[in-house]
């Protein structure tokens, strides 16, 4: 049985926003945002862009909950997940359930 790699990513755009997606190759989706392969993407007319946190998973059932929940997430939250910041991120989720 093949291993299938699926990857969650969050880029950061030019204007400062977030712009999070999922992939199974994630060069080669990189490289496609990099060279505006598709203007009618959020990042076309975001570039440049900078990769600033990926995970990996196995299954691609897994990878797109996780990419939707995390486009749920406060700014705050996502910034805390990029800088491994694991007690702010239970800290902004306890206040977001309060």
């Amino acid at each position: 049985m093949r291993y299938h790699c699926y990857y969650v990513y969050i880029l950061l755009c030019s204007d400062e926003s977030y712009y999070i997606g999922m992939t199974n190759s994630l060069e080669r989706r990189l490289k496609e945002h990099h060279e505006g392969v598709n203007s009618s993407c959020y990042t076309w007319a975001r570039r440049p862009l900078m990769l600033k946190y990926s995970e990996a998973y196995q299954f691609v059932g897994d990878a797109i909950a996780r990419e939707k929940q995390m486009k749920r997430w406060s700014r705050k939250k996502k910034e805390a997940l990029i800088n491994g910041d694991i007690e702010e991120l239970k800290q902004l989720a306890k206040k977001r359930n309060a």
